[in-house]
């Protein structure tokens, strides 16, 4: 893991989020990848938070996509470490995010974990 590739990544994932491509952001993931998130509560109605594989996390991601139609994010900085990077970001509604993202030996994301500012 390095700067290069993590500002890579998260040009690329801030772009197609924000192009409301949903194919283009799930092609960062691996097959069976998890993500927790306090939004999948709230959205996905999931009490664990947590959802695994491309199906379900694309449901959730169609369904909240499809309830902020003018969803941009605005990414404010990048950190990587050994195998994770994390993105700093104004979210929906300008709320602070940091969602953390872990990868494997392909450069794909494994496991992510949004957190949100209160």
């Amino acid at each position: 893991m390095d700067s290069q590739f993590a500002a890579d990544f998260a040009s690329e994932w801030i772009a197609a989020w924000n192009a409301h491509d949903l194919p283009r952001v799930l092609s960062h993931y691996t097959e069976d990848f998890e993500m927790t998130s306090p939004k999948i509560v709230q959205i996905a109605g999931e009490p664990s938070g947590r959802l695994v594989g491309k199906a379900a996390v694309g449901a959730y991601w169609a369904t909240a996509l499809a309830r902020n139609p003018h969803l941009h994010f605005e990414l404010l900085a990048v950190m990587h470490g050994i195998d994770s990077v994390v993105l700093h970001y104004r979210g929906v509604g300008g709320q602070l995010v940091a969602e953390v993202f872990y990868f494997n030996s392909a450069g794909l994301v494994t496991r992510a974990c949004a957190n949100y500012a209160s």
